[in-house]
């Protein structure tokens, strides 16, 4: 599976942020998806043990939005909706994977969905995001993040 790029402050993948988790995603171009891992440590709890639910929905909402890069990773969307389902426990300090799938897709729009898995195969949440291609300014703002956003491996 090829790997996505990565940023330099984003929370979630970020290089440079030290409180970020750094998580990485790949493209699994045979089953048109893309698999995340990460691991949340316990100083992002929301009860000892359990990932705090705004974690989870930071992790789904950013699995969801960039599925859209599996064909081209200059394609960056912003979320416009994010509905999420807890259906058990996120625990922490455990390996997940964070699945996510377009369901229809435009060239400036798509609904996409994704899902947090623990290593038994338990989905612990769910979420359906709409996202859309961000207006000129907010694309320009990100010129000069350009050249962080690549692939380290």
């Amino acid at each position: 599976m090829e790997k996505q790029p990565t940023s330099r402050n984003c929370f979630l993948c970020g290089r440079e942020n030290p409180i970020g988790l750094k998580m990485n995603w790949y493209n699994d171009r045979d089953n048109q998806q893309i698999i995340g891992e990460v691991t949340v440590p316990e100083q992002f709890n929301g009860f000892p043990g359990v990932v705090h639910g705004g974690i989870v929905a930071a992790i789904l909402d950013e699995t969801a939005g960039r599925v859209v890069l599996i064909n081209n990773p200059d394609n960056l969307m912003v979320t416009m909706k994010l509905e999420v389902v807890y259906r058990q426990p996120t625990p922490t300090n455990t390996p997940l994977k964070a699945i996510g799938r377009v369901l229809r897709e435009t060239p400036r729009r798509a609904v996409a969905e994704a899902e947090l898995v623990k290593p038994d195969g338990i989905i612990t949440a769910t979420c359906k995001a709409v996202v859309l291609k961000p207006s000129e300014e907010m694309q320009s703002n990100w010129l000069p993040e350009k050249k962080y956003w690549r692939v380290i491996e």
